[in-house]
């Protein structure tokens, strides 16, 4: 397994204004990429911070994405301004807030091959508060639930365990166990059934553990 390098930054230099400071941080992440302004809380002071990220994004260094997220502004050649994705600012917002995401049925159902549909506007399950992320003209919403259904959030076993949640109980039948089959592995499976889940969603899994 590769070694996992941990990035760390100098201290502070003594009397340098916040503005510098934080410019002089930003300027050794790449271009495009997100970042919270917790990042940069051992600069100063949150409001000299809160200065600082306002002039900078004044002066063209900065782009402010949505409250306390940021980027340094990226360009492409085709596109012009590169945009991050609603998606990336989620999983960002949910990592600062220490909150569990975990991506909408209907998009698990979908990424299972049982339907063709996309979702309208991205739609995320969450251990936080329900509310709506403006990303630009993008929209993503978001909705509070049990922790039953955050769990292994992220991982194949979650999005089955989401996409099951969903179907329901009448909707579970052969052709859905077929899919689950391809989807998951043997492993997979077996972490499934050893998820918090309700009788009838047991039982389908074993059915899927148990047929050749």
């Amino acid at each position: 397994m590769a070694e996992v390098k941990t990035v760390r930054f100098a201290p502070p230099a003594e009397g340098s204004s916040a503005t510098d400071l934080v410019f002089r941080r930003i300027q050794r992440m790449p271009k495009g990429r997100l970042f919270s302004r917790t990042l940069l809380a051992d600069l100063g002071s949150p409001a000299a911070i809160s200065r600082a990220l306002s002039r900078l994004c004044a002066r063209g260094d900065l782009e402010r994405i949505v409250r306390g997220v940021y980027m340094r502004p990226k360009f492409n050649r085709y596109i012009g301004r590169v945009r991050p994705s609603v998606q990336q600012v989620v999983r960002l917002i949910a990592r600062r807030n220490n909150e569990t995401v975990q991506m909408h049925g209907a998009e698990a159902v979908r990424r299972l091959g049982l339907s063709t549909q996309m979702q309208m506007a991205p739609m995320f399950y969450t251990s936080g508060r329900s509310r709506t992320v403006r990303v630009g003209a993008a929209v993503a919403h978001l909705r509070h639930v049990a922790p039953d259904k955050l769990q292994c959030a992220g991982s194949p076993v979650g999005i089955a365990l989401i996409a099951l949640h969903y179907i329901g109980r009448k909707g579970a039948d052969d052709r859905v166990l077929s899919h689950f089959k391809a989807f998951l592995s043997d492993d997979d499976l077996a972490m499934l059934y050893r998820c918090k889940m309700p009788i009838w969603m047991r039982d389908f899994v074993r059915r899927g553990i148990h047929q050749n």
